[in-house]
């Protein structure tokens, strides 16, 4: 299993928030935080990195809904063959006293040829014992939500960039855009893109791949609306509700892409500086920045104002909401052509 001087060391000066590319096998090894993704990848690689010490690696694994007392000290108790062991806990936000109480115990003095991996996806539940792990500084990898844009575009440069690739920044807007609504689905694209495209990823070949992905439309949508071309974004809107695509994200889309434009519009005349501590990703503020040359603070917020009042009625005000974000995605075009 790991190497002695590693275990020696990892209740002693162990770092606490590694990434799910850098944590190696460890008597105990927290895997914390929502995004399942990540998790599960420093679950396979802790997997893997104690296979290739041991290739006859015994690999059980736990719920922590279906736990039974003493359950744990039965698969981490000696072999009689010897092999070395990896316990997966699965689910420790969800777990009950009796699991806390045998985790507790066994972090105090945990077995020399076994490595077990403790994963809490979040929350309050089981806080007592998260307290316990960090003062024994069990090594804990970080597995924070992806959850805005700019995240998610990290990942993509960063899943590409693992795989010897890159994508220039539009490219990566439009895939975020595509398939941005599931991690897990955005990594698979981007191994997909990998395995069957050479060169730089361009704009062009995401739109080639993935441009009729539902989770794009509403961006498109609104793309066209912004830019003032209400023939091109009713059509889009029209073949989108054709499609079975709901209202609701569709105005989500449009907020989006109105809220970026205000937060630019509101600091741009601060300097780039200004700019840069919105904590967009730089094709959002390039593009938002593009964006405002055909726009009026008028303009702004009269679109806001046409996207408020589409978001009340598409989740239950109005009687129509496809007519609701229709009228919208018409009065935001117009808008933009006050410039």
């Amino acid at each position: 299993m790991p190497p002695a001087p590693r275990r020696s060391s990892s209740r002693s000066s162990a770092p606490a928030g590694l990434s799910w590319e850098d944590v190696e096998p460890a008597p105990v090894v927290l895997v914390s935080g929502p995004e399942d993704v990540l998790a599960d990848r420093a679950v396979d690689r802790l997997i893997s990195r104690a296979r290739a010490t041991d290739p006859g690696l015994e690999v059980t694994r736990l719920d922590a809904v279906d736990y039974t007392t003493g359950t744990l000290g039965v698969v981490t108790s000696p072999s009689l063959f010897a092999e070395d062991r990896l316990v997966v806990v699965a689910g420790l936000e969800r777990a009950g006293d009796e699991l806390f109480a045998d985790v507790t115990a066994y972090v105090a003095a945990p077995a020399s040829d076994v490595v077990v991996v403790l994963r809490h996806g979040g929350g309050q539940r089981g806080k007592k014992l998260l307290d316990t792990l960090r003062a024994q500084k069990v090594p804990t990898v970080t597995c924070d939500a992806i959850k805005s844009d700019a995240d998610k575009s990290s990942f993509v440069t960063a899943e590409l960039r693992r795989a010897g690739r890159r994508a220039d920044a539009q490219a990566v807007r439009a895939l975020v855009d595509a398939v941005g609504s599931d991690l897990r689905e955005l990594a698979a694209a981007c191994a997909q893109l990998v395995a069957d495209t050479s060169g730089l990823i361009g704009p062009d070949v995401v739109e080639r791949y993935y441009g009729g992905r539902i989770e794009a439309t509403g961006f498109r949508v609104a793309d066209a609306a912004l830019a003032g071309n209400s023939g091109q974004a009713v059509a889009l809107l029209r073949h989108a509700l054709a499609t079975g695509v709901d209202p609701v994200p569709i105005v989500a889309a449009l907020a989006a892409k109105l809220r970026v434009l205000a937060k630019v519009a509101a600091v741009r005349g601060r300097g780039t500086a200004a700019v840069r501590e919105l904590g967009l990703a730089p094709w959002q503020t390039d593009r938002a920045l593009a964006d405002l040359r055909r726009w009026t603070p008028e303009g702004l917020a009269v679109a806001i104002s046409s996207v408020a009042q589409a978001d009340a009625e598409v989740k239950g005000e109005g009687r129509d909401a496809q007519f609701a974000v229709e009228r919208a995605v018409l009065r935001i075009a117009a808008a933009s052509g006050t410039a």
